[in-house]
C-alpha cells in the first residue's frame, strides 16, 4: 500500500487526534502521519515515504540493529501492541519519548501495518520554578525512567531504591508529574530522625488540646496530600515501633488526627524511597515483613552516578544552569578529565556541592581544576592536549575515551564496563566528537 491507496477517511482520522501518530507498514516505511506528529517531530523535513528509524533516530537500518527495543518487531513476534521508552531527535533536540504501537492486520488477518502513538515526556518534567529536573539520556537513566513512566498512571505503591544522593526526590516528583495527580500536591515526608509522637503530628495532624502547646487544629501531611501524592523518604530509617502505625494507614486507607475520635479518609497515592537494603532488613527482623511487601509491589532502582558517566555532560550543564543562572559558566578540559576519574560516592548531590563550590571561586566563565576540590585525584598523562587549553565539554570527553582506551590495550568491552556504559553507546563516542 502506498499514501496514495490510503483512504481518505483514515487519513483525516488521523489528523483529527491530538497526539502525534504515524501510519507504518512492516517495512519502517511511514505510509502517512498527523498533524500533530509533523509538528512536534517531523520539522520541515518530508515525512511520508522515510523509515520511522530514520526520522526518529536519524539511523540507518531499524533500531533493533543499533542496541534499541523496536516496538514493530516485538509486534510483529506477538501479534500484540508494543510499548518502549525511546530517545526521540526533534527540531528542539533529543528528547524521551513514549511510544506506544498497535499492529493492523490485513483482510487475509496478517499483521502488515501499524499505527504508532508518540507522547513526549520533557514537558511533564519540566517546571519553570524547580528547573529542568531529571535529565539524562544513558542506559541506565532510560531504564529508570521507562519504569517511572510506566508506574506513573497506576495507583500502585512504588518503592525507589539507590544510593544517597541519587535523586529519589526528583524520580519521585516525576512519577507525580507523569500521574493523573499532577495537578494535585505532592508532599514530601523526611523519615528519618522522626519521635513517635513526632511522627504521628507530622503525619495525621491533632486536634487543638490534643497535648500541651497544640493551641489549634493542625492539619497533618496524609491530609495535605489529599488527592495527591504522598513521598516518605528513607522508610527505612523509621523505628519498628512506629512501622505498625503507617502499615495501618495503608492497609485501612483511613486515619485519625492525634487527640481526636473522627476517622478520616486518606486519598494518596503512596511513593517511598531508602538508600537501605530492605530486604536484608526484613530478614534482620528490623523492618515489618508485611509492611514490606505493601510497599514494595513496584520497586525501581535508581543507578549511581558511577552506572551512569556518560550523563556527567549533562548534569554539570543542567547543575550549572540552576547554580549560575547568569552566568554561562563551562568546565574546562582538565576539570572534566578530573571529574570523569572520581568516584562519586556521594552521587549526583556530591557532583552538585562540588559545582557550586567551584561557582564561587571562579571568577571567570570557564571552571578549570583549581576551583575543585583538592583531594580528587589527577589524571597521570592528561589527554586535554596543549597545557592550559580549554576545549568543548564533548571533545574532552571524546579525548579521555580515546585516552582511556589506549590505557586498556584497546579493550573495549572493559572500557564499557569500567566507563559504566554500554558497548553501544561506547562505540558512539568513540566516533565522535
Amino acid at each position: 500500500m502506498t499514501v496514495m491507496d490510503l483512504p481518505r477517511e483514515l487519513i483525516t482520522f488521523l489528523d483529527v487526534l491530538p497526539e502525534p501518530r504515524i501510519l507504518v507498514d512492516a517495512n519502517y516505511h511511514i505510509l502517512a502521519a498527523n498533524q500533530a506528529y509533523g509538528r512536534e517531530f517531523g520539522g520541515r523535513g518530508k515525512l511520508v515515504g522515510r523509515t520511522c528509524y530514520a526520522v526518529s533516530h536519524h539511523y540507518d537500518r531499524p533500531c533493533d540493529q543499533c542496541g534499541e527495543t523496536c516496538p514493530l518487531q516485538t509486534a510483529l513476534k506477538t501479534g500484540q501492541p508494543a510499548r518502549v521508552l525511546h530517545l526521540h531527535h526533534t527540531p528542539r533536540g533529543e528528547e524521551h519519548v513514549d511510544v506506544e504501537l498497535v499492529p493492523l492486520p490485513d483482510d487475509n488477518g496478517q499483521t502488515a501495518y501499524f499505527i504508532e502513538t508518540f507522547y513526549p515526556l520533557s514537558n511533564k518534567l519540566v517546571d519553570r520554578e524547580r528547573g529542568p529536573g531529571m535529565v539524562g539520556r544513558s542506559s541506565a537513566y532510560n531504564a529508570m525512567l521507562e519504569l517511572i513512566n510506566r508506574a506513573a498512571p497506576a495507583m500502585t505503591p512504588v518503592l525507589l531504591l539507590g544510593e544517597s544522593g541519587t535523586g529519589k526526590e526528583l524520580a519521585a516528583q516525576a512519577l507525580h508529574d507523569l500521574s493523573a495527580r499532577h495537578g494535585k500536591p505532592f508532599v514530601p515526608v523526611d523519615c528519618s530522625g522522626m519521635t513517635e509522637s513526632l511522627f504521628e503530628s507530622e503525619l495525621f495532624g491533632y486536634e487543638k488540646g490534643a497535648f500541651t502547646g497544640a493551641t489549634q487544629r493542625k492539619i497533618g501531611l496524609v491530609e495535605a496530600a489529599a488527592g495527591g501524592t504522598l513521598f516518605l523518604d528513607e522508610l527505612g530509617d523509621i523505628p519498628l515501633s512506629l512501622q505498625v502505625k503507617l502499615l495501618r494507614l495503608l492497609e485501612t486507607g483511613t486515619f485519625r488526627r492525634v487527640g481526636g475520635v473522627e476517622t478520616l479518609k486518606a486519598d494518596f497515592r503512596l511513593v517511598a524511597a531508602t538508600h537501605r537494603g530492605v530486604r536484608e532488613m526484613v530478614e534482620a527482623g528490623t523492618f515489618r515483613r508485611d509492611l514490606y511487601y505493601r510497599i514494595s509491589a513496584f520497586p525501581i532502582h535508581l543507578p549511581a552516578l558511577r552506572e551512569r558517566r556518560e550523563d556527567m555532560p549533562l548534569l554539570v550543564e543542567s547543575l550549572l544552569q540552576r547554580l549560575a543562572p547568569g552566568r554561562s559558566l563551562r568546565l574546562s578540559g582538565a576539570a572534566c578529565e578530573r571529574l570523569a576519574i572520581y568516584g562519586f560516592p556521594g552521587n549526583i548531590r556530591e557532583l552538585r556541592n562540588m559545582l557550586e563550590r567551584a561557582v564561587l571561586l571562579c571568577d571567570g566563565e570557564v571552571i578549570g581544576p583549581e576551583h575543585l576540590p583538592l583531594d580528587l585525584a589527577p589524571m597521570p598523562s592528561a589527554p586535554a592536549g596543549r597545557e592550559g587549553e580549554v576545549v568543548p565539554l564533548d571533545e574532552a570527553e571524546h579525548r579521555y575515551v580515546r585516552w582511556a582506551l589506549d590505557r586498556l590495550g584497546g579493550d573495549k568491552k572493559a572500557l564499557a564496563g569500567a566507563l559504566g556504559i554500554s558497548e553501544r553507546t561506547l562505540y558512539r563516542k568513540l566516533g565522535a566528537p
